[in-house]
């Protein structure tokens, strides 16, 4: 398969690098385009005040002065047009359950590669340190994944224990979680004495019921969840239309 291979994490991460690596191994296709930092938190955003400046590394990587989205956007629409099927970002290090999707560079990496002909997949390690099990997962599911017509506009977040692959405990199909509120910002003063923040951890898990991506990990499993980037809340739709149908004309 031909693929595009992306992260949040920078162009230099081991778990980009173990990626890349394993799926060369088993012979696709890839190209890699990454940020040349770490930009977690990114999310889906775009550098739209500023020129990007890509440096092709001597692995044949290319190292991008933006965020993952800027990233595939130029992979997709500049560097590599026509010529990968679908995007996976990862191997990300740490966790990506939940509420993370919407902060995560990660999985906004990932959505950036839904106009290519196959669904796109979002992969983390729940941890630091066993990245080969990630890329195995992958390799064990891109045949499974062949095989599935998921609706347009979705992307494949999978989220991995971090343990030796004969450790795990299967997978499950899952939902997102919920996490509570973040710790308040952290007030502080810097060497020149102005006041600064850092913004505080993620908040502790408010959802993770059986079902959900944190029980799933709970339990040893590699958890796979679809998530779609339609945020209309169709369900509330005919109620509002309803409370102003004096406004509204045909």
């Amino acid at each position: 398969m031909k693929l595009m291979l992306s992260n949040d994490d920078g162009v230099h991460a081991p778990g980009l690098q173990t990626l890349a690596q394993t799926l060369e191994q088993q012979g696709h296709q890839i190209h890699v385009v990454a940020p040349d930092r770490d930009r977690s938190g990114a999310s889906n955003s775009l550098t739209l005040d500023r020129p990007l400046h890509p440096i092709h590394l001597d692995n044949g990587f290319i190292s991008v002065n933006g965020t993952p989205t800027d990233c595939v956007h130029l992979g997709v629409n500049a560097f590599f047009d026509g010529e990968c099927e679908r995007v996976i970002s990862g191997i990300n290090a740490g966790a990506n359950l939940g509420d993370d999707v919407l902060y995560s560079g990660t999985v906004a990496a990932a959505m950036e590669g839904r106009f290519l002909d196959k669904t796109p997949i979002a992969v983390s390690l729940v941890g630091k340190q066993h990245f080969v099990t990630a890329a195995q997962v992958v390799i064990e599911l891109l045949p499974r994944f062949e095989q599935l017509s998921l609706p347009a506009n979705s992307v494949i977040n999978i989220n991995v224990p971090d343990c030796p692959f004969e450790q795990l405990n299967g997978y499950a199909i899952t939902r997102l979680g919920h996490r509570q509120r973040s710790d308040n910002p952290v007030l502080t003063t810097n060497p020149r004495g102005k006041e600064c923040y850092w913004i505080s951890a993620a908040g502790d898990v408010a959802d993770a019921g059986e079902g959900t991506d944190f029980h799933a990990i709970e339990q040893g499993k590699v958890s796979i969840s679809i998530i779609h980037m339609d945020m209309t809340l169709h369900g509330a739709q005919s109620d509002v239309e309803q409370h102003f149908q004096d406004l509204i004309r045909e």
